[in-house]
């Protein structure tokens, strides 16, 4: 019984350090994507200061549909999308006409990029 005990232990501690370490992984990519964002689209400071701001809100709200185990992965994908939608809206408020072709183009590509990418 202890056996199996420390069995089931070690293999949460193990599933634990696993899903901190991809969640870290996220975070990381994530930072850096928004980084490359900021940088093609030339973002001036009060603009880098909106879109961070903009950015912060809406990861924050994604997580929590992520996070909903109420939710189906169907409904999680519309409210993620939905959520997006919002979010663009916002930014075009402050972003130039050149920035906002600049960020669809640059959204498309990555649309694009993660449907060729295998699941995994």
């Amino acid at each position: 019984m202890k056996k199996i005990m420390l069995v089931m232990i070690a293999t949460v501690m193990i599933a634990a350090v696993t899903v901190a370490q991809e969640n870290k992984d996220y975070k990381k990519d994530r930072t850096e994507w928004e980084k490359k964002i900021k940088e093609e689209l030339k973002l001036n400071n009060d603009q880098a200061i909106k879109y961070d701001a903009i950015s912060k809100e809406y990861n924050d709200k994604i997580e929590a549909v992520t996070q909903d185990a109420g939710l189906n992965k169907d409904v999680q994908k519309e409210r993620k999308m939905a959520l997006k939608k919002e979010k663009e809206i916002k930014l075009f408020e402050f972003f130039t006409p050149e920035q906002q072709v600049k960020y669809r183009e640059i959204m498309e590509k990555k649309k694009k990029e993660m449907s060729n990418k295998p699941a995994s």
